[in-house]
């Protein structure tokens, strides 16, 4: 069966029972019962409640409910309080993010158009488009939003606007001749409007051949629900968690059966390793993670990357992958004349040519509106030394015959002094076959230029003109003939100069861009060559064309070599994605058009245009790009890269400092030592002198080197890159430093309350100290100075503080259990700290220069 494209429209009248004056009333009843509603079906959405419900399914959500119940059950109500506070807080983010993002296909129905103008029994008749039928009559004019998909067959310079649907940049011209391709894309099939399309020129009938979800754009809408994908950090997360609950169990029982084995009543144990288990907990770990992605989203704003969504933070961290459009985002969505050649001595006439035969109109505050390609002949002009003004005053116009897909061409007549002349500018075939026998010797010569220009990617236009001693009758297409010879323009969106550079540092980073785009391919290899992306004459584009032709599995195997994707339709945006994910990659799609909006909510992370882009996609993605810029991307993976950092930072940061209090708490007592901490102690470091520094760590900024070094593998977890061993080390070092001071102050006489108030005193500077060394990764603490997170260091004093006011100020020793320390006994505080820093430092530096370097591939320049 041929496609209403291949069909001649006689063909389509015939199939769809119609008649070029429209249907009959009488059948319209039994059509709307057989094809129903014009409209775009929504997805299903999910209750207030379902989705609030659904945010403590997490594992470390429901440790957390667990920690809270076992903190009432031992009567810490104060630490209950604060995970609860935690949870709620969570929860409620991840309600609203979740309840605000499923908006994409409602906001379809928007982009409709709400009436149609159609022919019923000869009649138009204007009524609401969602009554539609396949066999109605459409009559179009410029301005008016296509309801439907449909067959032209009356035309009068008609042009469409198409970049939403496809993603072809300049106004499409149609025709109404059937085409006979086979699996033609929407862009291709120029016989052809498609519901959601703008008219951007002329008038048009046509008959209406599918409505609803079978429409293009229905076909695009029925794409959409994709399902949830999971960033990179929630991902790790999740993982972490698992093995967070495996250890807190593991804690408990070897504590309880530890206190039996030494004869402790079952109870007491039971409770003292539940207490433990909760303080192992990193209960700050989901506020640190979104307050740190927070920040991250206030930065990008202000590098104009807007992010909807907290996750889709760090997660460009992650990719491996950015598959970007072309226009407005690689290129500046500006068409622009980049070549000129005339003939001799009529460089000047060429130019007037330029600025007086089109359709341009300017408004009242003197922007250029029209078509594209028009508006870059008339900024050329003007750019040029041509005023508007002084060109309609020199050749005033008299009459226009409009371009049509027929002859291909344009003209204009114009007064000049006491002659008329008529300029001609069209397709360059079309314009040489005009051309008078005297110009038929050159034609050749300037059709090879044409040739050159079009192999770079140039959009080329001839001019041409013919001079009248008397008025002519009337204009028609019988004018154009035997013309004089008078140039042309070639024209291309250019790229933008600063993308060469952010290709350049992704591929620095091993991230690998790809270029998407609905425009033709000669076009997009020129950007692509321009913009570095790929090598000259490299084979390494491809067409949705020859996607179609293409089993999976070949197309599994070519994938990683592809650079440029020309004239690809949505289904295979969507394709490109999933395969790239199929293969372990994370893939982050931009995309401005509504064509763009299936593979935006299937990429890792769905990058849309806020100047250029459409509600649909901005409402399908996880970012908004404010300048429409790809350099953007760079400086938001850039931004990525460095919070995912800074968490794993906290985490290294607030594990080991768990382990050093449940070392020292179980190996005191085995040693014969007094218990070392008591319950407000733990509570007081948990969410004091860990939480605050680790707080402090997110706003840490980047190490060097971070854009130079690959993407991290998708199935690495949270400890890769020597994180266990650090968390091990660090853990030790300062539960064997705070051990060797209690043995210290028994040994000398000090009674059980010293030993406790200065083992809680040492615990907290030690682990202010280790954050200072946990805020560089790479490098020593003393590399950076202490200059670069002042908030930090503003906290680690004013901890400082706290912790001593608890020492000192009487009315606070009952409640903390502390008595006030002898010279002595912060002196040995002072020591043990600088000597625990020291040997976390030393400790970090083996194990990055052995580890890291040796083991998991980090190059060792980092290393310092």
């Amino acid at each position: 069966m041929k496609e209403f494209y291949q069909s001649t429209y006689e063909e389509v009248i015939k199939e769809l029972e119609t008649a070029v004056t429209g249907l009959k009333k009488e059948k319209i009843s039994g059509l709307q019962n057989k094809y129903g509603k014009n409209v775009l079906k929504e997805t299903k959405q999910k209750s207030r409640l379902t989705i609030f419900l659904s945010q403590f399914k997490d594992i470390m959500i429901i440790i957390l409910i667990v920690a809270a119940g076992i903190s009432f059950a031992v009567g810490e109500h104060t630490d209950a309080y604060v995970i609860l506070a935690i949870i709620i807080a969570n929860a409620w983010i991840g309600y609203t993010q979740e309840y605000n993002a499923e908006e994409s296909v409602r906001l379809l129905q928007k982009m409709s158009a709400q009436y149609a103008l159609v022919l019923r029994d000869n009649n138009p008749e204007e009524i609401d488009a969602a009554e539609l039928v396949p066999g109605d009559i459409l009559l179009l004019e410029a301005g008016d939003i296509v309801p439907s998909d449909a067959r032209l067959f009356q035309i009068s310079s008609i042009k469409t606007d198409e970049a939403a649907l496809t993603g072809e940049s300049h106004s499409v011209e149609k025709t109404i001749d059937p085409l006979s391709d086979n699996d033609l894309g929407p862009g291709d099939q120029l016989n052809m409007v498609f519901k959601g399309t703008i008219v951007s020129n002329g008038t048009a009938k046509a008959i209406v051949t599918t409505t609803g979800m079978n429409t293009e754009i229905g076909k695009i809408a029925g794409m959409m629900d994709v399902g949830k994908q999971h960033t990179p950090l929630q991902k790790r997360l999740g993982a972490f968690s698992k093995q967070m609950a495996v250890g807190v169990i593991v804690i408990c029982i070897v504590v309880f059966v530890m206190g039996l084995s030494r004869g402790e009543p079952a109870f007491i144990m039971f409770l003292t390793a539940l207490s433990l288990a909760v303080a192992a907990l990193p209960e700050a770990l989901p506020a640190v993670v979104t307050i740190a992605l927070s920040k991250g989203a206030n930065r990008m704003v202000k590098q104009k990357a807007l992010m909807r969504k907290l996750p889709a933070v760090e997660t460009l961290g992650s990719v491996t992958f950015i598959c970007s459009d072309k226009t407005g985002t690689l290129t500046q969505n500006i068409m622009t004349v980049e070549k000129m050649q005339s003939t001799e001595g009529q460089e000047e006439l060429l130019k007037y040519a330029m600025m007086l035969d089109n359709e341009v109109r300017f408004s009242n505050d003197g922007n250029i509106l029209g078509d594209s390609t028009e508006t870059a002949l008339v900024s050329y002009a003007l750019e040029n030394g041509i005023a508007k003004a002084e060109a309609d005053g020199r050749y005033p116009l008299i009459e226009k015959l409009p371009f049509d897909s027929v002859r291909m061409r344009m003209s204009s007549l114009h007064q000049h002094q006491q002659q008329w002349i008529l300029f001609v500018k069209g397709a360059p075939v079309k314009v040489t076959e005009a051309l008078a026998n005297e110009y038929k010797d050159q034609s050749q010569k300037w059709l090879d230029i044409n040739r050159e220009y079009a192999a770079d990617g140039l959009r080329v236009l001839f001019f041409g003109y013919k001079i009248f001693d008397e008025k002519p009758a009337q204009i028609n297409e019988d004018l154009e003939k035997d013309l004089s010879f008078l140039g042309l323009a070639a024209m291309i969106d250019p790229p933008r100069e600063e993308v060469i550079d952010a290709i350049r540092e992704c591929k620095q980073a091993g991230i690998k861009t790809v270029m998407i785009t609905g425009d033709q391919p000669l076009t997009a290899q020129a950007i692509a060559e321009r913009l570095q992306m790929i090598d000259k004459d490299a084979a390494e584009i491809m067409t949705g064309a020859d996607l179609t032709k293409i089993t999976d599995e070949e197309f599994s195997r070519e994938i990683q070599r592809i650079a440029v994707y020309a004239r690809v339709s949505p289904e295979q945006k969507l394709r490109i994605v999933k395969t790239l994910q199929e293969q372990n990659e994370f893939v982050a799609m931009t995309g401005d058009g509504v064509n763009d909006a299936p593979s935006l909510k299937q990429a890792d992370i769905g990058i849309a245009m806020g100047i250029t882009g459409t509600d649909v996609s901005k409402d399908a993605a996880d970012m908004i790009l404010l300048d429409d810029n790809f350099a953007t991307i760079v400086k938001a993976v850039k931004e990525g890269r460095r919070i995912y950092e800074n968490i794993k930072k906290f985490i290294l940061y607030v594990l080991s400092c768990n382990l050093a209090e449940i070392l020292t708490l179980v190996a005191a007592p085995l040693l014969g030592m007094a218990i070392p901490l008591l319950p407000i102690h733990i509570l007081w470091i948990n969410l004091v002198t860990d939480g605050l520094p680790g707080l402090a760590l997110t706003s840490q900024p980047a190490e060097k080197g971070i854009m130079e070094r690959p993407p991290r593998p998708p199935k690495e977890s949270l400890f890769a890159g020597g994180m266990i061993p650090k968390i091990l080390c660090t853990g030790a070092m300062m539960a064997v430093v705070v051990l060797f001071a209690q043995q210290y102050a028994a040994s000398s006489g000090y009674d059980v309350s010293t030993q406790q108030t200065m083992v809680f005193t040492l615990l907290c500077f030690i682990q202010l100290g280790n954050a200072v060394s946990v805020r560089q990764t790479y490098n020593s603490m003393f590399k950076e100075g202490f200059s670069k997170n002042k908030g930090l260091f503003f906290i680690i004093l004013i901890t400082m503080a706290l912790q001593l006011l608890l020492v000192y100020v009487p009315f606070l020793q009952p409640i903390f259990k502390t008595v006030s320390l002898d010279q002595t006994m912060i002196t040995v505080i002072l020591i043990a700290t600088v000597i625990g820093v020291l040997g976390i430092e030393l400790l970090k530096f083996f194990i990055n220069k052995f580890y890291i370097s040796k083991k998991k591939g980090i190059n060792a320049n980092h290393i310092k």
